[in-house]
């Protein structure tokens, strides 16, 4: 059953499978839900396609309520998330694409194509689940695979995209496999002589930590986080530090943040495929100083008057996106950030003038 699903899937291009018992197959084309089939799915059937997904590693599920892992299925590289729920299980398949995309034609900002060439300081690429911050990194760190010789070391939960070395040497080390945590992993990274690291996720102080020791010591880091806008993103991290250590770690992070991408897609008009809007934040000296002073509310102004170095604030990216009739004018403004300060456009459009995106 998981092998025709998973084909379906991959033929109707959709992105994600969710299998839940007593209920019929549901897949996520273009960010919109659908049914597969007719077919409800029994508590049996569905525990048995997880005993067959997770293998030695069910008694694991079993305790700890959920698996992450990675599995290749009807030729198609897919992430799990196997899970209870109400007493039966229940999964979430991710489709991976079986290449790399050139970043080149991801729509990504003309910014994006500089991120590979920098030497050193840390890089993040924020959005919600499902934003494309994964296919955004994967372009990025194949990009520096095919024309930089270097050592990109990887931290991943699980591994996704799989590249094949090029001019650089590459190892990518999954959590829970290769390595305990993202902690552990980054702090023998940094005994590992990489050029460029990946930490999947940014989220413990630890990790957090570690992975600005690094930037400040030579290394190129890429990192993602659970943000919706660049000044959402500097306090994240400055947040997840007690008080007094938070002025050392703001003196850290401006000294350290090179630049932070933030995502999200967005149906097209057309009704098919998505578009993806990009929120820029290249640091300058301005920028610095109002992370090191903890003047977060200010950085939205600096990143409207600094276009000229690539930089653009979220709603203006849908706002082009709007004008240039790839998205809806209901798509657009259902993601604009803050409704409070929307001037009107003629046929009721209106553009957004906050710091992120809902």
């Amino acid at each position: 059953m998981i092998t025709d699903y998973v084909k379906k899937a991959y033929e109707d291009k959709a992105s994600d499978i969710h299998l839940v018992s007593n209920l019929t197959p549901r897949y996520r084309i273009d960010g919109s839900v659908r049914e597969m089939s007719d077919q409800v799915i029994t508590p049996s059937q569905c525990e048995e396609m997880v005993k067959n997904l997770a293998g030695s590693r069910f008694e694991e599920g079993n305790r700890v309520g959920e698996l992450d892992m990675c599995a290749t299925i009807a030729g198609v590289r897919c992430r799990l998330n196997l899970f209870l729920q109400q007493g039966g299980w229940s999964m979430a398949i991710r489709l991976l694409s079986d290449k790399i995309p050139d970043i080149k034609s991801l729509g990504l900002p003309p910014v994006a194509q500089e991120l590979p060439f920098y030497n050193q300081g840390l890089v993040l690429i924020t959005g919600e689940t499902g934003s494309g911050k994964s296919t955004t990194l994967a372009s990025i760190l194949n990009q520096i695979n095919l024309t930089q010789a270097k050592h990109i070391l990887t931290l991943e939960d699980p591994v996704e995209y799989v590249y094949k070395p090029e001019k650089c040497v590459i190892n990518q080390r999954e959590i829970g496999k290769d390595t305990k945590s993202f902690a552990t992993g980054l702090r023998a990274a940094l005994r590992e002589d990489p050029d460029v690291i990946l930490v999947g996720e940014m989220r413990d102080l630890e990790t957090i930590e570690t992975a600005l020791i690094a930037a400040e010591t030579g290394h190129l880091v890429f990192g993602t986080v659970h943000t919706n806008s660049a000044a959402d993103s500097v306090d994240r991290i400055v947040d997840v530090f007690p008080g007094e250590r938070q002025q050392q770690i703001r003196l850290q992070l401006s000294m350290t943040l090179k630049a932070v991408l933030s995502q999200q897609l967005l149906p097209k008009k057309s009704g098919s495929g998505r578009a993806l809007a990009c929120e820029v934040m290249k640091t300058d000296g301005a920028i610095r100083n109002l992370i090191r002073e903890g003047k977060t509310p200010q950085i939205y102004n600096s990143i409207q008057t600094t276009g000229n170095i690539g930089n653009i604030l979220m709603d203006k990216a849908l706002l082009n996106l709007y004008e240039g009739g790839v998205i809806s004018r209901e798509t657009y403004e259902g993601a604009l950030s803050d409704s409070g300060q929307k001037q009107k456009l003629p046929g009721g459009a209106m553009p957004g003038r906050g710091r992120g995106f809902c």
